[in-house]
């Protein structure tokens, strides 16, 4: 028989308590927005994970696969490790994850002295106001680091840790920006007017660079 989750229950017959019985445990739903960005080894989880333990993680990530959200596989050689990734049920927390972080942009000052920061961390705020450009893959480059997001003609999103293969677009541009973006404060098409980002187009569809970033 699978593995029961450690987790007590709410005990109640809703919904929204189920939901929270399964990923309401502190550092659950950052395991899946790291998976989120593809299938990670349990070394690149834990550095991306700045501030958990080992025996935490090891716990959540077997919850995690007991309640069906996570599976693990091995490699194929010559690669030597196991990855975690997300089934399709865990897949489905993304709108969840998005509707944090839309709720949570307008509170998000500067970063203290002690925060971490990694640059595909604004990959899900940043899910919404990419979409301006339209369908294909973009690469946003910051000082932190690279994500990128691919955008379906459907509307649909999806992300990943690290530079693209062959973006269609690529984007510079800097955390305060993406802050500002995230919040609602500033569109994209105002962030590239105002030179807070630089967008270049790749391939049969390149178009000259917008205004640099300043």
């Amino acid at each position: 028989m699978p593995r029961q989750p450690r987790r007590r229950s709410y005990d109640q017959h809703c919904a929204a308590a189920h939901a929270l019985d399964l990923v309401g445990d502190r550092w659950t739903l950052l395991v899946v927005r790291e998976l989120l960005a593809g299938p990670r080894r349990y070394t690149d989880l834990h550095a991306d994970l700045p501030g958990v333990s080992t025996d935490m993680l090891a716990g959540r990530l077997k919850d995690m696969e007991a309640t069906g959200l996570v599976t693990r596989r091995r490699l194929p050689p010559p690669a030597s490790a196991s990855v975690y990734e997300l089934t399709p049920r865990g897949r489905d927390l993304l709108p969840v994850l998005r509707a944090l972080a839309d709720w949570g942009a307008p509170d998000l000052a500067e970063p203290r002295p002690t925060d971490a920061v990694r640059a595909h961390w604004f990959a899900v705020p940043l899910l919404g106001p990419l979409t301006e450009l339209g369908p294909g893959v973009v690469q946003v480059t910051l000082d932190e680091g690279e994500f990128h997001v691919r955008i379906g003609s459907d509307g649909g999103v999806a992300y990943g840790d690290g530079a693209a293969d062959a973006p269609d677009v690529r984007l510079r541009t800097d955390a305060a920006t993406c802050r500002a973006l995230a919040a609602g404060e500033r569109t994209l098409a105002e962030a590239l007017e105002s030179g807070r980002a630089e967008v270049r187009r790749t391939g049969a569809a390149a178009e000259p660079a917008a205004t640099g970033a300043g």
